[in-house]
């Protein structure tokens, strides 16, 4: 590994804790933009609160089966990614005799090589702890929605209501911000591909998919459907 390497790497890692700070620390509020995430956090907050209105709430039951599924699925694709670097790293006498002999890409060598991926498998066993985590977060949403009072009780009696729903609502933006993390992980870890193909592509790819990531959070058609309303 050379300088370049090293640059490369503390360049990812400060822009995966700016990015994370700004969208979903303490720096987000900083910002005079709103973020596509803050203005869904309010959005579950409306959904909860809701909620309270009616009896029926079979809806909200899918919303959460919903919510829980796509988490699994990231889970279960980031744990199966883990298992393939480790595939990778068995096989890295192949690797190492297939990079050596490309011309255009700079090859630091097995060790750099295996590094690299053992920074790979880091990722994504991040990401796979931070949706297993999220996933469980949604269960425990789920048990205290379900303990949610009846649209009558809550009438007679809304401080208790809104209470049991601050605590519902406080829950689930708990488990989506781990669900966030574990999705900003999955995509930076594309960025860290670039890596592979030498320390200035590593930079590029970084630098990409955080923009990309920054406009989808300020500047996309998404956010601006919903800041509609506002």
């Amino acid at each position: 590994m050379i300088l370049a390497d090293y640059i490369a790497l503390a360049l990812f890692a400060l822009l995966w804790g700016l990015y994370s700070w700004f969208t979903a620390g303490a720096g987000s509020k900083l910002l005079p933009r709103l973020s596509l995430n803050r203005a869904m956090a309010e959005r579950r907050r409306h959904w909860i609160y809701n909620a309270l209105k009616r009896d029926l709430r079979m809806i909200d039951t899918q919303i959460f089966a919903g919510l829980q599924n796509g988490t699994a699925f990231f889970a279960t694709s980031s744990i199966f990614a883990l298992g393939s670097c480790f595939a990778l790293l068995g096989s890295t006498d192949k690797v190492d005799a297939v990079f050596s002999n490309l011309p255009l890409l700079p090859y630091g060598g097995r060790t750099a090589f295996e590094l690299k991926v053992g920074g790979l498998a880091f990722l994504l066993g991040y990401a796979f702890f931070k949706f297993g985590w999220a996933y469980r977060l949604f269960n425990y949403c789920t048990i205290l929605f379900g303990a949610l009072p009846m649209a009558r009780e809550a009438e007679a009696d809304p401080v208790t209501a809104r209470k049991a729903a601050d605590q519902v609502i406080k829950m689930n933006m708990i488990a989506a911000g781990h669900f966030n993390a574990g999705l900003r992980t999955l995509f930076l870890s594309i960025g860290y591909l670039g890596w592979f193909a030498g320390p200035y592509i590593f930079m590029a790819t970084t630098i990409l998919i955080v923009t990309a990531l920054l406009r989808r959070q300020y500047f996309s058609e998404a956010r601006l459907a919903i800041m509609e309303d506002d």
